[in-house]
Parts: C-alpha cells; structure tokens; sequence
C-alpha cells in the first residue's frame, strides 16, 4: 500500500541578520539544505522569498513533512510560522523539485510583489491556494526553460 501523498503550505516572517549578501547567502544554504534533505525523505515542493517573509509549498508523507515543519518553527531565520493549508493531495505540484526557488529574478520579485499588494504585505491574509498557485506556475515555467 502506498503511503499517502500530503502537501503543507506555510509562510513565515524572516529573521535573517545582516544585507542584501548576508540574506542571499542564508537562502542559497537554506536551498542546499532542502535539495540534500528532501529528496531522500520523498519531499518535493517549492520556496518563495521576499526580504520580509517566506512562503513554502512542501509535498511528501505526512510524518516528514511534519518532521520537516518542525524544524523550520525552531530555526533561528523563521518567526511567526503559520500553516495555511496542511491536506492530503491526489498528486505532486512540484514533483520535479526538490526545493524550487522563486524569487532571484526581477519578474519573480514583481510576482510576490503583486501578493503583496493583494494582501498589503499582511502575511496573515495570505491563501494557501494563492501560493500553491504562484509557486506552481513559476516551477512549471522554470522546468520548461530548462529542458
């Protein structure tokens, strides 16, 4: 039997010290640590990033992705972690990624951009949907871009 497929989508405030350098730096070894991580424990998904807050769609077995949670709440750049949606899910959005990333190009900074607009940057009114959506779109323009 096939354990079942679950996808949790979060967001939460950043709390990285330091400039434009220093954060870059955080983010490509957040990227690293997820990519060797995740892969092993049958998580797929996908981060999105601005300077003030992050969003994450995770897939995988439910106990990894709750493991997975888990160490995000403790980890010294996340604050204010919110769950926004956390169900079981027929198929993988991202199943070619073990962690994309959104946010290095200026179009996608125009994008989060725009879901800042939308929620006057009140991380609380985010949708998990919303974000499911943005992220998804984006790893399916990147996969083409890059076959």
């Amino acid at each position: 039997m096939t354990e079942a497929l679950y996808r949790l989508v979060y967001y939460s405030r950043n709390l990285i010290p330091g400039g434009p350098a220093d954060i870059a730096a955080e983010i490509e070894s957040i990227l690293q640590s997820a990519r060797r991580n995740n892969a092993p424990l049958d998580v797929t998904g996908a981060l999105l990033f601005n300077s003030g807050v992050f969003a994450q769609v995770l897939e995988g077995p439910r106990q990894n992705l709750e493991r997975i949670f888990e160490r995000i709440q403790l980890d010294r750049r996340h604050a204010d972690a919110h769950v926004l949606a956390f169900e079981e899910t027929p198929e993988r959005r991202f199943p070619s990624w073990s962690m994309a990333y959104v946010g290095r190009s200026v179009e996608e900074r125009n994008l989060f951009s725009r879901i800042g607009d939308a929620t006057g940057f009140e991380a609380k009114r985010l949708e998990g949907e919303r974000v499911l959506e943005i992220l998804s779109s984006i790893a399916v323009e990147e996969e083409a871009l890059s076959a």
